[in-house]
C-alpha cells in the first residue's frame, strides 16, 4: 500500500508541475499610443508564437475602449511561461510600452479548473 501511495504521489506531482498555464494580461493603454502600441504587441505576438511551450497566444481589444488590450496566451507549463519572460523579445516589449501605459500591466496567471 505504501508504495501505491508513493507512486500515485509522484505521479500526481509530475502531473502538477507539467500543468498548463493560462495568463491573462491587461494592457491599459494611453489613447495616443494606440497605433504604435498595436505594432509591439503584434510583434510580441509573432515572436511568443515560435516559443518552445507556447500553445495558444492571443491579443484581443475591447471594441469600444480600443485602448483596452487583453493578452491571452496558454503555456505547456509555469517553466515555459517562465522563460518566456526571460525572452528578449518580452523584455524589449515591456520596456519600449512601459511610458504608453495608463496603468501597470495587469498579469494573472490562471490553471484549468474545468478541463
Amino acid at each position: 500500500m505504501r508504495r501505491f501511495l508513493l507512486i500515485l504521489a509522484l505521479a500526481v506531482s509530475a502531473f502538477a508541475q507539467a500543468e498548463r498555464v493560462t495568463v491573462v494580461t491587461h494592457v491599459d493603454l494611453m489613447p495616443p499610443f494606440v497605433a504604435e502600441a498595436n505594432k509591439l504587441l503584434t510583434t510580441l505576438a509573432t515572436e511568443a508564437r515560435k516559443e518552445p511551450g507556447c500553445v495558444r497566444y492571443e491579443v484581443v481589444v475591447e471594441p469600444g475602449r480600443r485602448n483596452h488590450v487583453a493578452v491571452v496566451s496558454v503555456w505547456e507549463s509555469q517553466a515555459a511561461f517562465d522563460k518566456h519572460l526571460t525572452q528578449a523579445s518580452t523584455r524589449t516589449f515591456r520596456e519600449k510600452i512601459q511610458p504608453m501605459l495608463g496603468g501597470p500591466l495587469d498579469e494573472r496567471i490562471h490553471i484549468t479548473l474545468v478541463p
